[in-house]
């Protein structure tokens, strides 16, 4: 099994989606680095020996950013936009869209579980 950044690659994917079960590799980065690595891209990730797993880690190592690294370098950014308050920050710890959504009949992925506020009862004579 090729583990590569701490993840377990599944073994009988191409091995250009095998690398995007990695936080931070996508399909354009997976076949960026299968190009530099010299490794062909429908090859299994089964297949690939030691050496080429040796290539690939090597160039994830030392030109990309990924899984824990990536994670905490995105929260950091997040959390700085929170705390200088800019419209983008704010929206964040409000739990809404920050992208310029429309809020008044979707966005339940960002705002939860609809609460439902029940009316006021009129009174009766």
């Amino acid at each position: 099994m090729a583990r590569i950044a701490g993840i377990d690659l599944p073994k009988n994917k191409r091995g250009e989606i095998g690398l995007t079960y990695i936080y931070g590799i996508g399909p354009t980065t997976a076949r960026q680095i299968l190009d530099t690595s010299e490794i062909d891209v429908n090859k299994k990730v089964q297949e690939w020996d030691d050496a080429d797993l040796a290539k690939i880690r090597a160039y994830i190592n030392d030109h990309l950013k990924v899984e824990g690294a990536l994670r905490s370098e995105v929260q950091l950014n997040i959390k700085r936009l929170m705390d200088i308050g800019c419209y983008r920050g704010i929206r964040h710890r409000n739990g809404l869209p920050l992208r310029g959504q429309r809020t008044k009949n979707n966005s339940r992925t960002r705002k939860g579980k609809r609460k439902t506020v029940a009316n006021k009862k009129k009174a009766t004579k």
